[in-house]
C-alpha cells in the first residue's frame, strides 16, 4: 500500500494581504522554511528500501543502521518495571532526576578519574536533543562550526537548521579520519566552534589521550568552544580506553547516550556535560524545548551503570564481528578500511570498484539482501567512494552478510 501526499491548500487571495505579504504568494506562502530544506539522514531513507524490501517478501540483513541488535540490559528493564508499578511517571526536573545525574556523575569519577558536579550534567532526550541544546546555547546564529568529513550527518544538518554554518575538514587515513590543530589552523576563516567524536562515526578511529589533549587545549587557547561526542565511549577494541573531553577542557560540552554501549536506542535518553557559564541557558532551553527526558527512560537508566558486565559481553561480540569482517570484506574486495579502533563501523574505500557509492549500495540490496550505507551520507564531497558497513547486528547476521558479499563479488 502506498500513501500519497498532496499539496498544501491554496491560500484565500480573495481577503486583504495579512500584513507580512503571504496572503498575496500563492503556494509559496506554504512552502516549507529555509531552516526545514535539510538534507535527509540517508541510513534511514536506507533502511526504509530495507524495510520495503522486507515487505516485499525479501530477505534482509541490517548493516546499514547504528543499532545494537540486543535490547537494554536486563537490570534497566527491572528497574522500567518497578518504576511503572511504583512511580507517577510524570515530569521531572528540566535536567533530570537528581538520582540519575549523581549517577552519570559517578560513572566519571570512577571510568575516567574526572569530578564533575552533578549541577553541570543535564539528561536530554537522546543525543540529538543534546546537540540542539548545545547549539542554542553555545552559538550565535551565521557562527561557523567546524566538523570532519566524514563525520556523522546530523551535525551539520541541525547546524543549518539553526542558521548556522557547518565547516568541513575533509580527514583521511593520514589523520585517522581525525581534526588536528594544523587543519584547523589551515582554514581559511576561523571558527566559532569544533564537533569531533571519538570513537568516531563513520570511520571508528579514535584520538589517543594526548591527541585530545593537544586539541582541546588548541580550542581553549583560540576561543573555540568544543563539542565532544562521546556516544560510542565503551565500545573499543584496543588497549587505551577512550577519554573523555572532559578531563582536558571544563570549556567543553560533552555528548553521551544509552543508546550504544547500554543498548538502549529507543529509550531515547542520553546527557550533556555543560560548561559551567552555559548551564542556566541550557537549563531554560531544555524547560521550554524539551520540559524533561522521558522519566521512565530516567528511573530504568539508573540501573545502566549496575550492568556493565552484562554490555560489555555485547562489546566482546562486536569484536569478534569486527575481526571476522576484516578478515572476510577483502575476499569481496572490500581492502582499504579505516582503522576501527572503537564503535561498530567499517568504513570503507570503494574508489576501485565504483564511483557511484548510492547505486554500488543499491546493487549490493538488491543482489543481495544485504543493506549496507553510502558515504555520502558522511561526506558530501568525497563520500561517493565510500561506504559504511555497522556490526551491530547478531554474530550470525554478520556471518551470513559477510558470506554473502563475497558470493557476491567472485
Amino acid at each position: 500500500m502506498s500513501l500519497s501526499i498532496g499539496k498544501a491548500p491554496r491560500p484565500d487571495t480573495s481577503h486583504e494581504n495579512l500584513g507580512d505579504g503571504r496572503a498575496l504568494l500563492g503556494d509559496a506562502a506554504w512552502a516549507a522554511s529555509q531552516r526545514g530544506t535539510v538534507a535527509p539522514f540517508i541510513v534511514m531513507e536506507v533502511m526504509r528500501a530495507a524495510n520495503a524490501r522486507a515487505a516485499a517478501g525479501g530477505d534482509v540483513l541490517h548493516l546499514e543502521i547504528g543499532q545494537p541488535s540486543s535490547g537494554a540490559p536486563a537490570k534497566v528493564l527491572a528497574a522500567a518495571r518497578a518504576a511503572l508499578d511504583g512511580d507517577r511517571i510524570g515530569y521531572t526536573d528540566a535536567f533530570g532526576l537528581p538520582a540519575l545525574r549523581e549517577a552519570i556523575a559517578q560513572w566519571y569519577r570512577d571510568r575516567h578519574g574526572v569530578s564533575v558536579p552533578p549541577e553541570r550534567i543535564a539528561v536530554t532526550t537522546g543525543s540529538s536533543a543534546g546537540f540542539m541544546l548545545a547549539f542554542l546555547a553555545a552559538f550565535e546564529p551565521g557562527d561557523r562550526v567546524a566538523l570532519a568529513a566524514p563525520g556523522y550527518p546530523a551535525y551539520r544538518n541541525i547546524l543549518k537548521a539553526l542558521g548556522l554554518e557547518p565547516v568541513e575538514i575533509p580527514t583521511g587515513p593520514e589523520t585517522r579520519f581525525q581534526p588536528t590543530p594544523a587543519l584547523l589552523e589551515a582554514l581559511d576563516r576561523p571558527v566559532r566552534g569544533l564537533i569531533i567524536a571519538s570513537p568516531s562515526n563513520p570511520a571508528g578511529t579514535m584520538m589517543t589521550p594526548a591527541a585530545l589533549a593537544d586539541l582541546a587545549g588548541w580550542c581553549e587557547r583560540n576561543n573555540v568552544r568544543l563539542v565532544s561526542d562521546e556516544i560510542y565511549h565503551g565500545i573499543e577494541f584496543g588497549t587505551v580506553p577512550a577519554q573523555t573531553a572532559a578531563a582536558f577542557s571544563q570549556r567543553a560540552i560533552i555528548i553521551n547516550s544509552f543508546s550504544k554501549y547500554f543498548s538502549m536506542t529507543g529509550w531515547r535518553l542520553g546527557w550533556m556535560i555543560v560548561p559551567p557559564e552555559l548551564v542556566r541557558a541550557s537549563e531554560c532551553l531544555a524547560q521550554n524545548l524539551y520540559i524533561s527526558a522521558p522519566s521512565l527512560s530516567q528511573h530504568a537508566a539508573i540501573a545502566a551503570f549496575d550492568s556493565v558486565e552484562e554490555v560489555d559481553g555485547h562489546v566482546a561480540r562486536y569484536r569478534r564481528s569486527r575481526e571476522l569482517l576484516l578478515n572476510e570484506l577483502p575476499k569481496a574486495g572490500f581492502t582499504k578500511l579505516a582503522p576501527a579502533d572503537g564503535a561498530f563501523y567499517l568504513y570503507a574505500d570503494i574508489s576501485d570498484l565504483t564511483d557511484d557509492s548510492e547505486a554500488f549500495c543499491r546493487r549490493i540490496l538488491g543482489e543481495t539482501g544485504v543493506a549496507v550505507t553510502p558515504g555520502l551520507d558522511f561526506d558530501t564531497t568525497r563520500g561517493q567512494h565510500f561506504l559504511r558497513i555497522s556490526f551491530a547486528a547478531s554474530e550470525a547476521e554478520i556471518a551470513e552478510a559477510a558470506r554473502r558479499l563475497v558470493a557476491w563479488r567472485r
